[in-house]
């Protein structure tokens, strides 16, 4: 094999070295990338965001490989060519694998389904990453020989090296390339869905709003299953595919279909009700939630109108006033139903249940007082499928918290509330008032809210003002710098509250610091895209 030749295979050889480790340094960037939704401007701007710690560890990565890799080829220049740029492969290997042992050390937050849409996107980033790592290479090598130069030689894979840090933009281009299969693919499966959604005698019930409709759904589902078969869709699945997923993997052998339908955008709740057709519609509610992405709150009430004007038969919440001229039958919070007299304790809640001229008084293990209207909001729902005020109230007695919403965890004397599926100032406020209530110390764990918008600041420093009275620890840097400015400027003492990196220090605090007797909040847990 001639000298020129050999030196293109070793450049296929580095190419494909560098292509393996950039494929598994990659593995956590694409966890991120799905918990974005799929969607690669959203993930490239949180990734360029000021002071993501995630692209300061790949820059720092490329740099120290890139450094090292030279040194040793400098270092071992005595040596033959080959065995030089062989030797600088070993620390290019060394710190990869110590890269790749420090990131299980923070394990991602939200955890990575591997869906196939998932293996899919990782197998094309490989792919892709192996064509140009190989092009590279042999590109490198050839441009070596060309130039004849021995520096040249000893440097010429140190350009592989500083691939890490183009991980984030290579990843979101392979998504972008998967787009030409993922959305006819996404397309077909929704059409199925729709196909057996129209098909089915079942009836149909829309769930909505910027807050609470997790909790409708699930409080709804248990009640109405005491006399109906009623299937509901799982956790927050409220997007087109995963109502699909529902449908399409668990039938549709039921008498009444739930289907929770979330909003991020304008279009979004027109396209579910195109799926989904719900003769019955729930509306709980309106808030600024989601605003960064509709702009104003007028356009979040056009998109939860959506629903109103689909749906012939209407509940709708206190906050959610809407027109429902089309509607056949509307029952409106405060006027058809409503919560009243609402009690609050450490033990759950009790409140009168008034469902038009009928009343009953309901207690139920849950907390704050949006469950009271919650209940309320499910229970105007379950009597228009006729059930009585007291099959309600003997119903909702039993109710469970939705998983991750105020839910009491108790462990070692602790009183632990769950509340990290919150995200927006509505759920805060209660929040923050059913946890007055429980005894001892009381901390409160939070990152902040998200998805404000312009209205970001404001709110935080809303929920600073919240917390005052509480032992305060804000975790990360995305907003708890106007948390803490509305805590301080609401009267709350500055030694009660502190700041950490991650929640993983807050709970190495808590853990250090928290006796039986007290107690715990942690409101809203971000995902790790928000971090």
């Amino acid at each position: 094999m001639t000298f020129e030749m050999r030196q293109y295979l070793y450049g296929l050889i580095a190419g494909a070295v560098a292509a393996y480790f950039c494929a598994l340094f990659s593995v956590r960037l694409a966890g991120l990338l799905q918990q974005s939704g799929y969607r690669g401007g959203r993930f490239l701007k949180w990734y360029f965001r000021r002071g993501n710690i995630q692209r300061k560890r790949l820059s720092l990565l490329a740099l120290s490989l890139a450094l090292l890799t030279a040194l040793f080829s400098v270092c071992f220049c005595f040596l033959p060519f080959a065995w030089a740029n062989l030797i600088s492969a070993i620390p290019f290997a060394g710190i990869g694998v110590l890269y790749l042992v420090s990131e299980k050390k923070f394990a991602l937050k939200v955890k990575t389904v591997r869906t196939p849409r998932f293996v899919r996107l990782l197998a094309a980033h490989s792919v892709l990453l192996f064509a140009l790592c190989c092009g590279a290479g042999f590109g490198l090598s050839a441009a070596s020989v060309a130039v004849g130069k021995t520096w040249f030689y000893l440097l010429r894979f140190v350009p592989l090296s500083v691939l890490p840090a183009l991980l984030p933009l290579l990843l979101a281009l392979a998504n972008l390339l998967m787009c030409a299969y993922e959305l006819p693919h996404n397309r077909a499966f929704v059409r199925k869905a729709r196909k057996a959604l129209s098909e089915s005698n079942c009836i149909k019930v829309g769930i909505t709003g910027s807050f609470g409709k997790t909790s409708v759904k699930h409080y709804a589902q248990a009640m109405l299953s005491s006399k109906f078969s009623v299937i509901a869709t799982p956790a927050s699945y409220n997007t087109p595919v995963g109502i699909a997923k529902t449908v399409n993997e668990g039938g549709l052998e039921c008498d009444i279909f739930l289907a929770e339908m979330g909003a991020r955008r304008r279009g979004d709740i027109k396209e579910l009700c195109g799926l989904v057709a719900p003769a019955y519609g729930v509306i709980t509610g309106i808030c600024p939630q989601h605003i960064e992405t509709f702009g104003s709150l007028e356009e979040i009430r056009r998109e939860k109108g959506e629903l109103a004007a689909c749906a012939k038969t209407l509940v709708l919440g206190a906050s959610a006033d809407l027109p429902a001229e089309g509607a056949d039958k509307v029952l409106r919070e405060g006027i058809d139903f409503a919560a009243e007299d609402v009690e609050l304790s450490a033990e759950g809640v009790r409140f009168c249940l008034r469902l038009g001229e009928e009343r009953v008084n309901i207690s139920a293990r849950l907390f704050g007082r949006h469950a009271a209207e919650d209940i309320a909001l499910a229970a105007a729902l379950c009597s228009l499928f006729g059930m009585t005020a007291e099959e309600i109230a003997k119903e909702a007695e039993k109710l469970q918290p939705a998983p991750h919403r105020l839910q009491l965890l108790r462990a070692n004397g602790l009183n632990i509330l769950d509340d990290s599926y919150n995200s927006n100032i509505e759920g805060a406020k209660n929040a923050a008032e059913a946890f007055g209530l429980f005894p001892g110390r009381r901390y409160v764990v939070t990152p902040g809210l998200v998805e404000l918008g312009a209205l970001e600041e404001e709110k935080n420093r809303e929920l600073g003002a919240l917390l005052t009275g509480f032992e305060v620890i804000l975790v990360g840097e995305t907003l708890v710098l106007p948390v803490r400015r509305g805590y301080l400027d609401a009267g709350g003492d500055e030694a009660r509250i502190r700041t950490v990196p991650t929640l993983e220090k807050a709970q190495e605090l808590l853990a250090a610091e928290l006796a039986a007797g007290d107690s715990v909040l942690f409101l809203n847990d971000l995902p790790d895209i928000y971090r």
